[in-house]
């Protein structure tokens, strides 16, 4: 429950969670580490204020008193107050004083350590020189049993603290374990041998046993296989795999032995980059984050300031004044004073936010996109790998004024540049295009098509708008077509088309429907033509669908939804959607077909490509968002009250410090709720 002006009241910041992530990772990683605390250096997070490390993260002894230095002074205090209230037995001063002082000592030396240690700093406005000051007064007082509960319930608070904050670094070190540190790769002798996963290179051939974790992302090269997902999409059910097909790393094998030739290098893997989110994603504060640490700042100097005017004041207005009673009071004040219970249960709240979109294969790049989410109230999707598969395939082919096997040739060999699902749809129906059929200077043209060389004649495959864009004339019944096609043509002159078809995804129909039930405006923006993107949008009941955009045309579009007052989410997968993404409130990508570019730039990533999933990220921003602000209500409402009942000589030193100490278990419990939601 720590509270200081170098903002240590953020308990999960991004050097803890690196520490935690990182003392898991491979030994390089773990050298990295240990020259860092070799030399250790402010660390500044995202809001301009560095972190002590001196006194950051409870001391760096092993975080806060032991277990059974919190019972022994526990049952300890038990023993005194029960001899005391129970029996009326009371020892003399001489034998209860040092009693009493081993106790405190016992469960409060911490405390006093850190206040002392801020004090050298004259740092007086932090909650260890707050309980110091408030238990040595109690103790001056003759208030000795009081001046140990407050120091044993605050550590019991601060103990239980701790391990929630373990329990949330435990959850990034499982994440982390699903990343094997080491491989079987397949030498040149064809005999497997056991390697660090840093060390494989492009290229290798890795082996993975039945039950065994693919260790790199590459493609499969035995004829099939099966895999569980879960640890990249959340998803428990088991994906199967042919020979061609992509594997990540993080998935385990539940078939034979498959061998996978790596095309990534470990570092850059899909599971890597998503713990680096993950990692990063605790550093990104939200706006109420940021807001209560700057609270914290002011608020603790002024209850100081309330404490010292509450002992003063009185003497000048009350009549029979005694200086230890208000003194007493102003303790109290003190005590109920201490912002823990925000100051632990918020971040933690957000964290907890992040991880339950984790479980469910929804990455959150910052606790600043669970407030984000929360507000949406559009949702605007690209067609192709959002709602549709993007897995196309050729349907048909018409060449014209040229044989049909020239002209796959030659789109095969212009398509054989892009990454886009058509391009690959194509590839895959013309097959090898032979050595005779070469592709150069190929250029994307943005919404329409390549634009290329071949053979010395120059190809253009894209949509009609593409052809009309160079002038060249072609069959104008092709605009009444209404499905997906490749026009091309070659020298200038039309050459015929590919015809290829997509599907939707299993759960577009039902993710919309949902969306409408949670009153979500719906709106579909797709650079294919406008008739295919009627015929979706009709089928999936969208409010609203736009076709043949370009990507500039995305970016007026949403322009004008935002200048409507709407709050955007949009949610795409190309790497012509990368504007868009930077520009709506929350970019979605979907990450498994994604492209780097739309993966990198957007807030949130959908690792299993579900429409579904959407609104399951919204409903975790609004879940988070109302423990958040639960506990903030909480806690101000029970210390407003408390306060007054202590400053009106009302409520006691045991009072306050149950107030203090329950209200803040009970923020940390409702905090740590949130990793248990069953969506």
């Amino acid at each position: 429950m720590k509270t200081d002006n170098n903002e240590n009241t953020d308990l999960l910041n991004a050097e803890e969670i690196e520490v935690a992530v990182k003392e898991t990772d491979t030994n390089a990683a773990q050298t990295e580490l240990e020259n860092k605390s070799e030399h250790p250096k402010d660390h500044a997070t995202d809001d301009g204020h560095d972190h002590d490390h001196e006194d950051h993260d409870h001391g760096s002894e092993g975080g806060w008193i032991s277990q059974w230095q919190l019972l022994v002074a526990l049952a300890g205090l038990i023993i005194m107050l029960t001899l005391d209230y129970g029996f009326h037995i009371r020892f003399s001063k001489i034998v209860e004083l040092p009693i009493y002082i081993a106790l405190y000592l016992l469960s409060g030396y911490k405390v006093l350590d850190l206040a002392f240690r801020k004090a050298k700093r004259l740092d007086f406005f932090n909650e260890f020189f707050l309980m110091s000051v408030a238990t040595i007064g109690a103790f001056l007082l003759g208030s000795y049993s009081e001046g140990v509960a407050v120091m044993v319930f605050y550590s019991i608070g601060e103990f239980f603290q701790e391990l929630a904050v373990n329990r949330a670094k435990t959850s990034i070190k499982a994440l982390l374990d699903v990343r094997p540190e080491t491989v079987m790769r397949l030498n040149e002798n064809n005999k497997t041998e056991e390697i660090s996963s840093y060390k494989v290179k492009i290229g290798d051939i890795i082996q993975v046993k039945a039950g065994e974790k693919v260790g790199l992302d590459g493609i499969l090269i035995s004829d099939k296989a099966v895999f569980n997902t879960a640890a990249l999409t959340g998803e428990s059910k088991p994906d199967s795999k042919e020979k061609g097909d992509r594997v990540l790393a993080g998935m385990i094998n539940l078939d034979s032995v498959s061998e996978v030739k790596v095309d990534v290098e470990f570092t850059d893997s899909k599971l890597s980059r998503i713990l680096s989110m993950v990692q990063d994603a605790t550093a990104r504060k939200s706006q109420t984050q940021l807001f209560i640490s700057r609270f914290a700042k002011i608020y603790t100097p002024v209850v100081f300031g309330l404490a010292f005017l509450l002992v003063l004041l009185p003497y000048f207005f009350v009549s029979e004044y005694n200086v230890n009673d208000w003194l007493y009071r102003s303790l109290v004040f003190l005590v109920i004073s201490c912002p823990c219970a925000l100051v632990v249960s918020i971040p933690l709240g957000y964290f907890g936010g992040i991880g339950l979109a984790s479980k469910t294969g929804i990455l959150f790049k910052g606790a600043n996109y669970l407030d984000v989410m929360a507000k949406v109230d559009t949702i605007v999707m690209d067609k192709t790998g959002t709602l549709t598969k993007g897995i196309f395939e050729v349907q048909k082919v018409h060449a014209y004024d040229l044989p049909e096997d020239e002209l796959l040739k030659y789109a095969g060999a212009i398509e054989a540049k892009s990454t886009h699902p058509i391009a690959k749809a194509v590839l895959n129906y013309a097959g090898d295009t032979g050595a005779q059929y070469h592709a150069e200077d190929v250029q994307e043209v943005a919404g329409m098509g390549l634009k290329g060389t071949v053979n010395g004649k120059i190809v253009l495959a894209g949509n009609a708008r593409l052809l009309k864009k160079f002038n060249v004339a072609y069959d104008s019944e092709l605009d009444k077509i209404d499905d997906t096609i490749v026009v091309i043509s070659v020298d200038g002159k039309y050459a015929g088309y590919i015809l290829i078809a997509d599907e939707l995804k299993d759960d577009a129909k039902i993710a919309v429907e949902n969306m409408h039930n949670a009153g979500l405006k719906t709106v579909m923006l797709s650079g294919d033509k406008q008739s295919v993107v009627d015929n979706i949008s009709k089928l999936l009941k969208i409010d609203q669908a736009f076709g043949g955009l370009l990507p500039e045309d995305k970016v007026n579009r949403v322009s004008e939804l935002k200048n409507a007052g709407r709050h955007i989410a949009f949610v795409g997968d190309g790497l012509n959607d990368a504007p868009v993404l930077a520009l709506a409130d929350a970019g979605i990508a979907m990450g498994g077909l994604g492209s780097d570019a739309s993966i990198e730039i957007a807030d949130v990533v959908i690792q299993n490509d579900q429409p579904s999933k959407i609104l399951s990220a919204i409903r975790i921003g609004k879940i988070t968002k109302k423990i958040v602000w639960q506990n903030i209500f909480l806690a101000m409402s029970v210390k407003i009250i408390v306060l007054a009942l202590g400053a009106g000589g009302i409520a006691n030193l045991w009072e306050a410090v149950i107030a203090d100490v329950g209200v803040a278990l009970l923020a940390i419990l409702n905090a740590v709720r949130i990793q248990h939601i069953k969506l």
